[in-house]
This record gives C-alpha cells, sequence and structure tokens, in this order.
C-alpha cells in the first residue's frame, strides 16, 4: 500500500514542477480535458492537490501511526478530500472570480467619457484619455466638429474610425 501512496505522492509533485515550467500549455490542455457540465470543482489543480495530500498523508499515516491499514487508507482519502476542498474554495473560486478583463473593442469606446491630454486641433489629430473599466486608455482622437479642444477639456466620443476616436466637447 506505501507503494500507492508513493505513486501519489510523485506524481503530485512532479504535476507541480511540470505545471510550474509549462503551465500555460499544460494548463490549457488539461482544463479542457476535465471540463464537464456541472462538476466545476474538477479541474487538475484540484484533482492533483488531492491526489498530492492523499500520498503525504498515507505515507505519514503508515510510518508514524499505528493504524491498520484500512484506516490508513480511510484516513488518507478524508485528508485528500479536505485538501481539494480547500484548494477548491481557497483557491479556485478566489482566482476565477478575480479574473477581470483589460481587453476591449474600439467600438465600445463611442459614448464614453474622456480628457483631452494633448490639445485636439480643429483639423488634425491630438490624445485623449478615456476611462475604461478600472484602467484609463490613451488614443490618438480628432475633433468631431472641427473645434479645437485643448489640454483638459472633458470630451464624449462620438464615432471611431480606423483606430482614431472622433470627439467632441462635453459641456457640463
Amino acid at each position: 500500500m506505501e507503494t500507492v501512496f508513493w505513486c501519489f505522492l510523485i506524481g503530485g509533485v512532479l504535476f507541480t514542477l511540470i505545471t510550474v515550467f509549462i503551465g500555460d500549455v499544460l494548463g490549457d490542455w488539461l482544463e479542457a480535458s476535465f471540463e464537464f457540465p456541472g462538476l466545476d470543482w474538477l479541474k487538475p489543480i484540484v484533482i492533483a492537490g488531492a491526489g498530492t495530500a492523499f500520498g503525504g498523508a498515507g505515507i505519514l499515516l503508515s510510518k508514524y501511526t499505528s493504524l491498520g491499514s484500512g484506516a490508513v487508507l480511510a484516513v488518507s482519502l478524508l485528508i485528500a478530500v479536505a485538501a481539494a476542498l480547500l484548494v477548491f474554495f481557497g483557491f479556485v473560486i478566489p482566482a476565477a472570480n478575480s479574473e477581470t478583463s483589460t481587453g476591449f473593442s474600439m467600438r465600445e469606446l463611442e459614448g464614453k467619457i474622456g480628457e483631452v491630454t494633448i490639445p485636439v486641433p480643429g483639423k488634425g489629430y491630438g490624445e485623449v484619455m478615456i476611462k475604461f473599466g478600472a484602467a484609463n486608455t490613451i488614443h490618438t482622437a480628432s475633433s468631431f466638429d472641427g473645434m479645437p479642444l485643448s489640454a483638459g477639456t472633458r470630451i464624449v466620443v462620438v464615432k471611431v474610425s480606423d483606430g482614431v476616436v472622433s470627439v467632441s466637447g462635453l459641456e457640463m
């Protein structure tokens, strides 16, 4: 039975080391392999954590307690389940909830309010800063109505074309 525990422990440690070095490639592949509808808890990191805990607990309980092999197996399984729950609720769920995307489409900028950072002449280009989500983005801008806009002027994005935002002064 000790050989089984050692296999689980070594397998978990190897999985961890491999994940550190090629985690993105391996993680994407494994994530797709373990997608089962309704089983959000069945993630590679949860399975690896439980397997490693099972192996480590089995080895320690075999060597340092007087429990029989059935009891060692049962307690090791309980420890593995506890470790899986700890990994899932302590790492997987908080990590999934904290993900934010900084990507956006230029078309999403239409209607957004910002501020001129480099003056926008009546004909020509300047620069504006637009708050988008939790970040500020800087964009090349032209005047929509042909009126010059000085630095610090609040603006609204009217149109986006060819990577340039057409803006108009925002009167408040």
